[in-house]
């Protein structure tokens, strides 16, 4: 059976972090394993506390995980700081590890920031040019490029100016009132979108988390960048499509579905 790592912070509800990850790369056919970033007490509508894991524990996770079953794939999460980051890219380094995904988490869905200013910058240069793909949402691609994304010539734009920037692949996520659910991916000079119909699912917190993994393990399973894209736009429709809402006494809450049952035996496959 083929591995995975991801290597973010918590959420105890369930909908994002590495509770996400775990299930998605479980649901999409691997053997899931985490290290902690930050321990974060959050749900669908809101940050209330971090705390981060010293650099020298987060390493003891990362070295106990590659010492034992080595990852096939390591999807990353939110890292909050300049030294937890910097630890994470002198271990997979060390390790040599393969099929990095880094999803660079900066603010949440209910817009509570969960990176530091300074960490950005060494989040770019340290782990970035490790990356197989990099999967910025528009937000985050325009805090990347210092560009203002309005258009899908402005994605295009961007997702070239980061690949060529910091030699990685770049899945540039669309939506954020541009086009419906359509992502572009740029990698040693080529573009590809990949199209998809926005679904009308308020339950949304953990989605990106939930992209990442899927495509972390389907690198895994070795299908090349292109093909593990657009299965894991496939899970991700399917998990939202299933309308499942768990929300109690505040109104729909938001979630992701990584457990939607009808769509689970084909992601697996």
């Amino acid at each position: 059976m083929k591995t995975a790592l991801s290597i973010a912070g918590t959420d105890p509800s369930g909908g994002a972090g590495i509770q996400a990850d775990l299930k998605t790369m479980t649901m999409n056919g691997v053997f899931a394993m985490s290290a902690i970033t930050a321990l974060v007490a959050q749900n669908t509508v809101g940050v209330k506390e971090i705390v981060e894991m010293t650099p020298a524990f987060l390493g003891a996770q990362i070295d106990v995980v590659f010492e034992d079953i080595p990852p096939d794939a390591v999807k990353i999460g939110m890292v909050a700081s300049c030294g937890l980051i910097e630890k994470i890219t002198e271990r997979l380094k060390f390790y040599q590890a393969k099929n990095i995904v880094v999803d660079p988490v900066m603010v949440s869905t209910s817009g509570d920031r969960l990176i530091s200013e300074e960490a950005v910058d060494t989040l770019k240069s340290c782990l970035l040019p490790l990356a197989a793909v990099v999967t910025p949402n528009i937000p985050e691609a325009e805090i990347f490029t210092g560009m203002t994304i309005r258009s899908e010539a402005d994605i295009e734009a961007a997702a070239k100016q980061i690949s060529d920037v910091y030699s990685c692949a770049v899945l540039l996520k669309g939506g954020h009132n541009i086009n419906d659910a359509n992502d572009f991916l740029y990698g040693d000079g080529v573009g590809t979108w990949f199209y998809g119909t926005r679904i009308g699912n308020p339950n949304t917190h953990g989605t990106g988390c939930t992209l990442s993994s899927a495509i972390a393990a389907n690198l895994a399973k070795s299908f090349d960048l292109p093909t593990s894209i657009q299965r894991s736009k496939d899970y991700l429709s399917g998990a939202l499509g299933a309308m499942l809402d768990l929300g109690k006494g505040r109104g729909p809450m938001q979630h992701n579905f990584n457990l939607a049952g009808k769509f689970a035996k084909e992601a697996g496959g």
